[in-house]
């Protein structure tokens, strides 16, 4: 059973740091893109930033740069997202998400997460 699980969320204030953490099971995604999104209440869900299989190409939402940093270790089956300078606008549950080609379409990613609530407050 392929999972993708999320950690790291919590309640931060704002100006805070916080790490998010995506592990994989049941397959190696060594080879496969990796995306965070988020979704907050009453809206839609969206990009935040995405990663190569190889780690060499990486993408932000235009609000998330500068802040937000994603990396992988291929070896440990895990994609990370560094949040810096929080602020409580991203306020939301976060998304980890998995598939053969890069992009930066949610509908595109074939696994997904369960997701993880990070709370920002002023």
């Amino acid at each position: 059973q392929v999972q993708l699980v999320e950690s790291g969320g919590g309640l931060v204030q704002a100006g805070g740091s916080l790490r998010l953490s995506c592990a994989a099971s049941g397959r190696t995604f060594s080879s496969y893109a990796r995306g965070w999104f988020r979704q907050a209440p009453g809206k839609e869900r969206e990009f935040v930033a995405a990663i190569s299989w190889t780690g060499v190409h990486t993408y932000y939402a235009d609000s998330m740069k500068g802040r937000f940093t994603i990396s992988r270790d291929n070896a440990r089956n895990t994609v990370h997202l560094q949040m810096n300078s929080l602020k409580p606008e991203d306020t939301a549950i976060y998304y980890c998400a998995a598939d053969p080609t890069l992009t930066v379409i949610a509908a595109r990613y074939r696994y997904w997460g369960q997701g993880t609530q990070v709370t920002v407050s002023s």
